[in-house]
């Protein structure tokens, strides 16, 4: 949908009655919710907000970690087995514990290395449905593509939109390659084999929404989707939350980045090192990573090569973590910092980079699968360097903390961009064309 016709859109009257224009009941389906921790929950909370203040009715359906949702739209739980859950991940439920077949289906593909939410929610989600069959009158699954949801407008009760951030696969293949034993090899295919199930439902789907141009490609390489059933809906930042606030302190050397240590895909690995150079020159530059504490793994062993988990003279540690934060606490922390970073070897989308040009940070960012459709041209709203390259990450970073004049240019021009490109009101109105169009195409098939 073109910039034009979201405005055209979004400004157009809405006709007394029923019709094209009538509010729709959407069914929204996750089966991981956290609005915390991946674009997941970010993606649900903030597409069904707005769709409400489109005049829709939207119910999310999810399991744990289970979705947060705004005024007006309502949450209905469909509870998993919850296996991953902290602080006692892969646990064994208790024999109370199991309900139906399904949860013994998901125990049991746990047991075998497997992961097995996407399916098991799938087929909690197809009999749900199915019993409130006329209730809703589109469902759409946010990247499920398990078996459960085939079966069409039949099955589910109403014709079937499914939204795939980026194709798993590609995840699969950035963890296989940084697999360093024939054992843990095998336990990342073991983890991985839901994706074949994704690749034979995504087939099958009539249509598929993403959220850029590098991810439609990838569906249609990776998962053998037809091209003309994909169809792209740029996603956005919170412009309201995630804004500039001239109150809120900039913190001298402070470089901000959000990322989960143990995912070799999110680069954190470089940038850490990155960092390392940086401090040989300024020594008060110092890094906040919003995310999980990398325990073991590569991150932890490059922070702890480097000297970065030793406090400086301030008592901060040139390396923190932290998670758990508010929104507007995260906006603040994003506002405060001098650059903000997504050093990712591959992203769908990278909505981290949309917040921070929002907020007016500056952005220094890989070229990373779709980064650079989000993050636009090198030197005019953002620094871009190669993925996985340290050295030109480090001298990229180096040269913002240095060139306040850069950062302010950099700063405005990024919100610039995502006022015009990336937000979630134009995220919704793209959505819910491509929901009258299923409709109207289940509507035009000839019964049977």
């Amino acid at each position: 949908m073109t910039a034009e016709a979201i405005r055209d859109a979004a400004s157009a009257p809405r006709r007394a009655g029923g019709g094209e224009d009538r509010p729709l009941r959407v069914a929204l389906l996750t089966y991981k919710g956290n609005p915390f921790c991946g674009g997941q929950g970010v993606y649900v909370r903030h597409l069904s907000r707005e769709l409400v203040r489109l005049g829709h009715r939207v119910e999310v359906i999810g399991a744990q970690p289970y979705p947060v949702v705004d005024d007006g739209v309502t949450l209905t739980e469909l509870p998993s087995l919850d296996l991953y859950r902290q602080p006692d991940p892969f646990r064994t439920p208790g024999r109370g514990e199991y309900r139906d077949w399904i949860d013994a289906l998901e125990v049991a593909t746990m047991w075998t290395g497997g992961f097995p939410e996407p399916l098991t929610f799938s087929l909690r989600a197809r009999r749900h449905l199915a019993a409130r069959r006329g209730a809703f009158d589109v469902v759409h699954d946010n990247q499920t593509l398990g078996y459960g949801l085939l079966g069409g407008p039949g099955a589910l009760g109403a014709p079937l939109v499914t939204t795939v951030h980026h194709p798993v696969t590609v995840d699969r293949e950035l963890d296989l390659a940084a697999a360093d034993t024939a054992r843990r090899r095998l336990s990342v295919r073991r983890w991985y084999g839901f994706t074949r199930m994704q690749r034979r439902v995504a087939r099958r789907l009539p249509s598929v929404l993403t959220v850029s141009g590098t991810s439609r490609r990838e569906i249609v390489d990776h998962l053998g989707v037809r091209g003309d059933r994909v169809h792209v809906v740029h996603i956005g930042a919170d412009t309201d939350l995630f804004a500039p606030d001239p109150a809120v302190p900039e913190v001298p050397g402070r470089i901000v980045t959000t990322s989960s240590a143990d995912v070799p895909l999110k680069g954190l690995v470089h940038l850490v090192e990155a960092l390392a150079k940086i401090r040989t020159e300024q020594p008060g530059a110092h890094l906040v990573v919003v995310g999980r504490r990398a325990d073991g793994g590569p991150v932890a062993a490059a922070i702890e090569r480097f000297g970065l988990h030793v406090p400086d003279r301030t008592g901060r540690r040139p390396v923190e973590f932290v998670k758990g934060l508010s929104d507007r606490d995260l906006a603040d922390l994003v506002r405060g910092a001098q650059v903000a970073c997504v050093p990712s070897l591959y992203e769908g989308f990278s909505l981290p980079a949309a917040e921070a040009m929002a907020t007016g940070t500056p952005l220094v960012a890989t070229t990373g699968g779709a980064i650079p459709e989000v993050a636009g041209p090198d030197g005019e709203t953002c620094l871009a360097v190669p993925p996985g390259d340290a050295g030109t990450l480090a001298a990229a970073l180096g040269r913002l903390l240095d060139d306040a004049p850069l950062r302010a240019r950099l700063g405005a021009a990024g919100r610039a961009r995502v006022l015009s490109r990336f937000t979630w009101r134009q995220a919704a109105i793209g959505t819910a064309e491509h929901y009258r169009e299923a409709i109207a195409r289940t509507a035009a098939r000839p019964r049977t």
